[in-house]
């Protein structure tokens, strides 16, 4: 990855997508075949030791493999022949069984899923970090008076926990619809050639399930190629977390101008700082989101856009999405780690939103003042925020009630 997408980004989600993270996971899923194989009858377990005993990727020169591919067409093809090889110094009977029965794309779509099943986990992860967080200053500031803003202009009273908790709504929604998008679409791929295990002479769906089993992958029960609804849904729900991200971002980012003042994101040495002018406070964390919010949408229009695919086995449409997908989860990581981070310490100057008040009910004749700017507004707003942080909560707990167990 280029030097700039280190910063909006983290190294956790980096190294999940690498090369080497990656051909990892390929030789995870050929491991895993060969073994189901051996245990159906289809392969010998001789055969099936000595592919298990060369898929570990310090053995393979993951640069040439990655070379290679744009050659052949797809990273699965260099990385076979490469195993081929490896199995046949040792047992040349074995190598006739490598890959047996499986395409270039159960691969590729099998490790995608593996390494996106870390990534997801750290989002996950962050994003509960985010959401608690938010929920939390929402009781605490239930009824702290700040003024809202309408069309980027001062209108009337409301609180700062109503605010926070309509930041915090969308991300407990994506908790729950990520973790629901995530189980559908992180399943493992096998269908052969064109999708009809024709090859494992009918123990196909058996083989299926025990690497399912293995990888720790759901069993679709059938073959997804170019079926790519559930894998892009998973695509749609990041990039709506990454906009309800963004969307808290701006606002953290509003407030904290000098001419407002009201709220800043948590300041210790190193973080936002200015080259030029010292007394400067950026944003950083928000920086991240609004950036990954702003990249987020071509890589969801470039998923949607190449779910058009032909017949059994896409050519270019596929390709495409392989080379969106790290990039969407990149962004939305760095976003999510990004807000965790700075939204438990966040600054919150109830005296400064005091003053805003009192300023502007001062411009204003007594009875537009009295009437936009009574107490009890604030007292409303906070009854209502703490009570939809309960109806968040009870969501939550309904959530965790019903959810499977990991894998």
């Amino acid at each position: 990855m280029s030097i700039f997408e280190g910063f909006l980004s983290t190294s956790e989600t980096l190294g999940a997508f690498s090369d080497r993270a990656f051909v990892d996971a390929m030789l995870r899923f050929e491991a895993a075949l060969a073994r189901a194989q051996a245990a159906e009858g289809l392969i010998p377990e001789s055969a099936a030791h000595s592919i298990v005993s060369s898929c570990k990727v310090e053995l393979f020169d993951v640069a040439k493999i990655v070379r290679e591919s744009g050659r052949a067409g797809s990273v699965a093809i260099p990385l076979v022949k490469a195993l081929r090889e490896a199995v046949g110094l040792f047992n040349a009977d074995a190598a006739p069984f490598v890959h047996f029965g499986s395409t270039s794309q159960d691969v590729i779509d099998s490790a995608m899923a593996l390494v996106t099943r870390e990534a997801v986990a750290l989002v996950e992860a962050d994003l509960a970090r985010a959401a608690d967080a938010l929920l939390r200053l929402a009781v605490t500031h239930a009824e702290t008076p700040m003024l809202a803003r309408t069309l980027m202009q001062p209108a009337s009273v409301t609180s700062f926990g109503f605010k926070c908790v309509g930041w915090a709504a969308p991300l407990v929604r994506s908790r729950i619809r990520l973790r629901e998008a995530a189980k559908h679409a992180l399943q493992l791929q096998l269908g052969g050639a064109v999708g009809t295990l024709a090859q494992m002479k009918g123990q196909g769906p058996a083989v299926r399930k025990r690497m399912a089993r293995e990888l720790g992958l759901g069993d679709p029960g059938a073959t997804w190629h170019t079926q790519r609804d559930e894998w892009v849904a998973l695509g749609c729900e990041l990039g709506l977390m990454t906009g309800s991200l963004g969307k808290v971002a701006v606002d953290i980012a509003l407030l904290g101008q000098y001419e407002v003042a009201e709220v800043t994101e948590p300041s210790e040495p190193g973080r936002g700082g200015s080259s030029a002018m010292p007394h400067k406070r950026n944003p950083v964390a928000s920086m991240v989101a609004i950036a990954a919010a702003h990249r987020a949408p071509q890589r969801v229009a470039a998923l949607l856009g190449a779910m058009p695919q032909q017949h059994e086995r896409a050519l270019g449409a596929w390709q495409a999405e392989l080379g969106e997908w790290p990039q969407l989860l990149m962004s939305a990581h760095g976003s999510v780690r990004a807000m965790a981070g700075a939204l438990p310490g966040l600054q919150v100057d109830a005296a400064r939103m005091r003053a805003n008040i009192d300023r502007l009910r001062a411009e204003l004749p007594r009875d537009a003042a009295d009437e936009w700017f009574d107490p009890a507004l604030a007292h409303n707003a906070g009854q209502a925020a703490l009570a939809e942080v309960k109806a968040l909560q009870v969501r939550l707990a309904q959530h965790e009630e019903h959810k499977e167990p990991p894998k």
